[in-house]
């Protein structure tokens, strides 16, 4: 048998693998490197809440006064035993996109438009698949306006925690002075129900979108930890912003933190960016969710 080379197959054989190799050199970026897409971007121009509008302030003023400790007691197991829905992640993203967030001084996009803004500042900085997904469906918890909330402050907005002395790093901390808890006590003191650095698993944080989307998807997806904490935590801006309670944190908590500050920027800073094309997109991120998710979600 005769072996005749082919100038032109060796051509296409070497090409192909010269792209392989190239490939395996495009190693994905780590999820806690720091973001890239915002570089240029003027931070200074987001969460001012001194020259928000009246929408906002009101908001606060409301969440302020109502986050009581027998509230989120209550709503805890009232949801713990409730199941409002049953539908997948993307049907989610299209119910939520009623919603505008009476909370957000940046931005009155539809929300899932800021999800996959979120989601695509990710994949552009080639992080992991994973954090991708977690900026997909980061704010999906707020379809508890749609299951039986009192308004939007038990759904949108910045956490705290509730149970000790409102801290001073919250936004707009005057507005707790209507709150009952304020004048409670034990609720008022600087550790409250709690123990010196009992840890963030054993404290209660406000109740919202992120806590309730935390509880639905640990037992309903395939994330990973470090993707629940960025989706428990990314409102809580007077921890991983402003450094309060670290009177109750402990060394466990130094991951969470981490996270949440790694996926942080891409939350907040790609609101500024142009909208996505959703039916470009759809198919790309239809792929990852069927990657995370079963099919039905109970919610």
């Amino acid at each position: 048998m005769r072996l005749v080379n082919d100038g032109r197959v060796f051509e296409q054989v070497s090409d192909a693998v010269d792209e392989v190799n190239k490939l395996k050199g495009q190693v994905a970026a780590q999820w806690d490197e720091a973001s890239k897409f915002d570089a240029k971007k003027d931070k200074n121009t987001f969460r001012q809440y001194e020259e928000a509008c009246d929408r906002v302030k009101n908001f606060y003023r409301e969440q302020h006064e109502k986050q009581t400790v027998e509230f989120n007691v209550r709503v805890r197991a009232e949801h713990k035993r409730t199941v409002h829905a049953r539908m997948g992640i993307w049907e989610a993203m299209e119910k939520l996109n009623t919603l505008v967030d009476d909370s957000d001084p940046d931005t009155s996009l539809s929300q899932i438009e800021h999800l996959l803004q979120t989601a695509e500042a990710i994949r552009r900085d080639g992080k992991p698949e994973w954090m991708q997904v977690a900026g997909l469906v980061h704010d999906l918890g707020k379809l508890l306006y749609f299951f039986g909330s009192e308004g939007q402050w038990d759904v949108v907005g910045d956490t705290f925690v509730v149970g000790c002395k409102f801290s001073e790093k919250i936004i707009y901390p005057e507005t707790f002075a209507n709150n009952p808890d304020s004048k409670d006590p034990v609720y008022s003191t600087e550790y409250g129900v709690y123990s010196p650095h009992c840890g963030l698993e054993n404290v209660m944080l406000s109740w919202g979108h992120d806590e309730y989307l935390y509880h639905v998807l640990k037992k309903q997806s395939s994330l990973p930890m470090d993707a629940l904490y960025m989706i428990r935590y990314h409102s809580f801006y007077p921890w991983h912003r402003e450094g309060a309670y670290s009177h109750l944190t402990n060394a466990e908590d130094q991951r969470a933190l981490e996270a949440v500050r790694a996926f942080n920027p891409y939350d907040l800073y790609s609101k500024s960016d142009e909208p996505v094309v959703v039916e470009k997109v759809k198919p790309y991120y239809q792929g990852l969710i069927a990657k995370y998710f079963p099919d039905v979600i109970e919610w």
